[in-house]
């Protein structure tokens, strides 16, 4: 796999299986990485992210990940908005 390019947690998930059959079969963690495409670093990162995860909860987590952005995004708007009140309300006073 080439140095830096993205890869969806779906993708991830695959390559973490295909890396445990080779596992199953007897080799070794630096063969299964290099089976995959990945460096052993990378699929013990990958391992310990995404280890226990199965598809459909890491489409949740993503779904989830986003709602968090939009909310956060929301909070910051609105303490943007009382912000500006209070100094609208201090120069009439």
């Amino acid at each position: 796999m080439p140095r830096g390019k993205q890869v969806s947690a779906e993708q991830i998930i695959a390559k973490l299986r295909e890396a445990e059959v080779e596992l199953a079969r007897g080799k070794k963690v630096p063969e299964a990485a290099k089976k995959i495409g990945v460096t052993e670093q990378t699929y013990y990162r990958w391992k310990k992210q995404f280890g226990d995860l199965g598809t459909a909860e890491v489409r949740e987590l993503r779904q989830l990940r986003e709602e968090n952005r939009k909310l956060k995004q929301l909070v910051a708007d609105l303490s943007l908005d009382k912000q500006i009140l209070r100094e609208v309300i201090a120069k009439k006073i």
